[in-house]
């Protein structure tokens, strides 16, 4: 493992918050526990085994990561998950007097946990090898719901429930899975990036819950599969979740390309020379973290950084460039020009509209604009949040730029706030404030 790779690894770790050191340590206790009893008692049935063992290895081998920096494993998980609902393993060599007619899969929850850690760690050693180690937490949270599923089932299996009842409580205990996953994962992030929990929790739900009902699914159908046909129904019946993992991809393969490419575009300014090194880049990142604050879902928060990063991009249009780009100081005609013309260029990607609003919306002031009221009067109709934000960050970065003075940021935000009456909105000031006390910017 190269120096850089072993630098990356180390920076990981450092960042694990209090929250998945307690994760990762509790899924370490089951591994712990469960190694100890397949030990002592031995494997039963080590052909079923190895098989689900070798599924979950390629599942963690072709892991995948969507967008939100999410890691996920489909296969491993909807392979591991299956194993855990596993009744039995086919007809054949099956006793007259045996429930449901096949040979009963004999092994227990904790061996379901060991062979899911054996497997999730062989399919990890080839990422690892050329320096691109899982994510601990990750690995941790898929444990940790397999784990949840096979003590809430396995010991079911000794009442020896007929089918109808059997389907059920594998119908339940799924929904139970997914809701633990998504609730660890919303206290984690969360914690992670300084959200709501509330929010966080809209997220992951919003995030995953389709690719979530598909792993139940394909879980759900190898268990019984595998029981009602024997270990051949694996091939078969893997099938939907690799096609589902395909679309993941690519979806998120877009999403990527997306951001690459804003990326890209906005730093045509800086280095046009019409604003300043890293000023999108500072304002995205105001304009992010204080919509957090603000409450926004995750796809607001990718629109707002969006269009963040191309807010000045109207000022290519300039004859004359700004000194130092800060808009803050052009006239609000002058501004409004800027906004405008970035919005047409954006809205030529023929994706990026509400992106192209938002961005012609940022220039102007708080109090803005009409809307009829019921009593014949008017009352002002502020911009969208979004592009309240991007004024008040722009502002804000115009000013301050990146000077890490602290009483130069103060002064700054006392200024907006005195202009809060018409100009900016004094809720986003104050996020911005929350967002600048809590520590420098990135």
């Amino acid at each position: 493992m190269s120096g850089e790779a072993r630098a990356r690894d180390r920076a990981a770790w450092q960042t694990i918050d209090s929250g998945q050191l307690l994760l990762i340590a509790t899924a370490g206790l089951f591994v712990i526990v469960a190694i100890a009893e397949v030990g002592s008692v031995g494997l039963r049935q080590p052909d079923v085994a190895i098989i689900f063992g070798v599924l979950i290895a390629l599942g963690e081998l072709f892991r995948m990561v969507m967008p939100g920096n999410r890691e996920v494993a489909p296969i491993a998980s909807a392979g591991a998950m299956g194993y855990a609902l596993l009744v039995g393993v086919g007809p054949e060599g099956a006793p007259p007097d045996a429930p449901l007619g096949v040979v009963a899969a004999g092994h227990s929850a904790l061996q379901v946990v060991a062979v899911t850690a054996a497997g999730m760690l062989v399919g990890s050693l080839p990422h690892i090898a050329v320096g691109r180690s899982p994510r601990p937490d990750a690995m941790a949270r898929r444990l940790f719901t397999v784990a949840v599923v096979a003590l809430c089932f396995r010991p079911l299996l000794s009442l020896h429930l007929p089918w109808q009842l059997l389907l059920a409580v594998m119908c339940l205990v799924v929904v139970l899975s997914c809701f633990t996953d998504m609730l660890i994962a919303a206290m984690i992030r969360a914690e992670a990036v300084r959200a709501r929990f509330g929010i966080a929790l809209r997220d992951e739900i919003d995030a995953k819950m389709a690719l979530c009902a598909a792993t139940s699914a394909t879980a759900m159908l190898i268990a019984v599969s595998t029981t009602a046909m024997g270990e051949a129904a694996l091939l078969i019946f893997t099938v939907p979740i690799l096609v589902t993992q395909f679309a993941f991809r690519r979806y998120a393969g877009i999403r990527a390309t997306y951001l690459q490419t804003v990326r890209a575009l906005s730093r045509v300014t800086e280095v046009g020379g019409y604003v300043e090194a890293g000023h999108s880049h500072r304002v995205s990142k105001l304009a992010v973290a204080m919509g957090r604050e603000l409450g926004m879902s995750e796809e607001e928060l990718l629109e707002l950084e969006y269009a963040a990063l191309m807010h000045d991009i109207g000022q290519l249009s300039l004859g004359d460039p700004i000194p130092g780009g800060a808009t803050v100081l052009a006239s609000p005609a002058e501004q409004r020009r800027i906004a405008e013309l970035g919005a047409e260029v954006i809205k030529q990607t023929g994706v990026l509209d509400r992106v192209a609003h938002i961005v012609q919306l940022s220039s102007h002031p708080y109090r803005t604009g009409r809307e009829p009221s019921g009593d014949s009067e008017e009352r002002p109709l502020p911009p969208p949040l979004a592009g309240r934000i991007i004024k008040v960050a722009n502002a804000y970065d115009d000013l301050v730029g990146d000077s890490a003075d602290r009483d130069r940021g103060a002064a700054v935000l006392e200024r907006l706030r005195l202009d809060s009456a018409s100009e900016y909105d004094p809720t986003v000031v104050e996020a911005l404030s929350r967002v600048v006390d809590r520590g420098p910017r990135q």
